[in-house]
């Protein structure tokens, strides 16, 4: 399956946010149990299908669908919404503690993920992933305290606009230190 340059970006987004919009209209239009199935699917041939193109699986999406099909099983197999509405904070604390652990031995692993699109200096790249660390903990917080504290509906509808909505804006809010990072492009 060939893919033009321009075409990546679209199949990246429907990768990263297909599952996620299968889940979000299959509540609307039946449960939570049924978007669960929908997600663990969709997260499935997303998978599928980014492998089939790229001929490689990110580790990114690879640890998050393999948190899908856990959790998303065990709410099918035990009928309890518990598990999928913890995922969220299970991601979340991963990320944070792979960003510290990284962090720890001298390795910010944010340069592998995002250093073809940002050419920051160490330091950069360093505060960086302190920032997107802490940014994790506290969404894993959140997470807890949207679930805990609020309906179904309430949940899954923070789930899909308003995780995507904070992480966005933090990542914006990330310009000024990326911009005042970044290393002097070569003239060839």
């Amino acid at each position: 399956m060939a893919m033009t340059t321009s075409s990546k970006p679209v199949l990246k987004a429907a990768i990263e946010y297909g599952p996620i919009a299968v889940f979000f209209t299959a509540f609307i239009l039946f449960d939570l149990f049924i978007a669960t199935g929908s997600l663990v699917v969709a997260t499935i041939v997303a998978i599928a299908v980014g492998f089939a193109v790229q001929r490689r699986i990110a580790m990114v999406p690879l640890i998050t669908g393999a948190v899908v099909l856990l959790f998303g099983g065990l709410t099918l197999y035990f009928q309890d919404e518990i598990f999928i509405k913890i995922k969220p904070t299970i991601v979340q604390g991963l990320l944070a503690s792979v960003l510290i652990g990284g962090l720890a031995v001298g390795r910010p692993l944010l340069r592998p993920l995002f250093g073809s699109a940002w050419q920051l200096n160490d330091r950069g790249w360093t505060l960086l992933t302190w920032r997107f660390a802490g940014f994790f903990i506290v969404m894993a917080l959140l997470n807890e305290l949207v679930w805990r504290t609020q309906s179904t509906d309430f949940w899954v509808t923070y789930k899909v606009f308003g995780s995507i909505g904070l992480t966005v804006a933090f990542t914006l809010t990330q310009l000024p230190l990326i911009n005042r990072h970044q290393l002097p492009e070569d003239d060839d």
